[in-house]
């Protein structure tokens, strides 16, 4: 019956069953192609900005890097300035205390004793220079009192008076009358850096003379990305002058100790900024203005952050002279009073 079966198909007329299925018509095509175009536009978006992010990022993380090599070697530069500034200043206060003696011994020699006296006059200048040497290396201890932007920026313009005055600098403030700028810092230390950079911004506009001399003083509140990486609140003051602008090669060393770009000075007034901030736990960003001039943001912690990486400058004794230059005939007493002083230097 099989073989029957097979040798006998029977043929049905029905027509065959058609695979069940739903009819798209030209609207729902182009619907679907609608909804395919809007999520492949979506998806290149997304692809962009990650790409953008990513960029983002990789500059910040290079920014940070480059700020904690240069904290690091800052700090070892210090340590050994200190070293060197120390063995100096003994034999220059030496050096002063015989130019006095001698000075005595030629007082009616006229052209011999002013002769002295420029070498007194030169001897001063180094004196100067070590002390600032020794102000950038020695340890930064922060004493951190409850404070604001606002005190800070005012107590340092009441020091710098007598300079924007001569300088003829026309000041902006925009500080906030409120808490929103309530910081620890230390208030001895703060006034200092402020005062730095303000001196630095006036000598800027002076060498330059391109027009009037206009620096803005600003502080706010913000979310930035530090140095270690994570988003923190800080408090930045901001200064921004009316000066020829920082090429950028400069801003690379500016902060650089014996560095500068000015006919007088050390060169340890804007390290000394960055060692001040450094030892609170801020950074400090430095730029050109968009309407020109230079703009540099001070960025602070809210309470000091302890320096983990940086080991304190070694303390050696220091023998305090006072250098006045040649002071004329004095009595025997004094005189022997600078000998046994030159025997203890030596």
């Amino acid at each position: 019956m099989i073989e029957e079966a097979m040798s006998n198909p029977v043929l049905s007329d029905d027509p065959p069953t058609p695979l069940a299925s739903d009819d798209l018509g030209a609207d729902d095509l182009r619907d679907l192609m609608r909804a395919v175009n809007e999520t492949t536009e979506r998806l290149q978006s997304t692809h962009v900005t990650l790409q953008t992010e990513v960029v983002r990022l990789k500059a910040e993380l290079a920014e940070a890097n480059a700020q904690l090599r240069r904290s690091r070697s800052l700090a070892a530069l210090g340590q050994m300035a200190a070293g060197i500034a120390h063995e100096i200043r003994n034999p220059l206060g030496s050096i002063q205390l015989y130019i006095q003696m001698l000075g005595e011994d030629l007082a009616g020699q006229p052209d011999q004793s002013q002769l002295c006296e420029k070498i007194g006059r030169a001897v001063t200048s180094l004196d100067a220079i070590v002390r600032d040497v020794l102000l950038f290396s020695r340890d930064t201890n922060v004493r951190a009192d409850a404070t604001s932007a606002s005190e800070l920026v005012e107590q340092t313009l009441h020091t710098c008076e007598a300079l924007i005055v001569s300088s003829r600098v026309e000041l902006e403030l925009d500080l906030p009358s409120d808490s929103s700028c309530a910081l620890h810092a230390d208030a001895c230390l703060m006034p200092q850096a402020l005062g730095n950079v303000i001196r630095n911004a006036a000598e800027a506009m002076i060498e330059s003379d391109a027009g009037p001399r206009h620096l803005a003083i600003t502080a706010r509140r913000r979310r930035l990305r530090c140095p270690d990486g994570k988003q923190q609140n800080r408090v930045v003051i901001s200064f921004r002058d009316t000066g020829p602008g920082i090429p950028a090669e400069v801003v690379e060393r500016m902060f650089n100790p014996f560095f500068t770009t000015r006919k007088t000075g050390t060169g340890l007034g804007l390290a000394i900024v960055h060692r001040i901030i450094d030892a609170h736990g801020g950074h400090i960003n430095v730029k050109n203005a968009p309407a020109g001039g230079a703009l540099v943001e001070l960025c602070l912690p809210l309470k000091p952050i302890p320096q983990k990486n940086e080991t304190p400058a070694a303390e050696t004794p220091e023998i305090e002279i006072k250098i006045n230059g040649v002071n004329g005939q004095t009595n025997g007493a004094a005189r022997r009073e600078r000998e046994l002083a030159l025997e203890h230097a030596s």
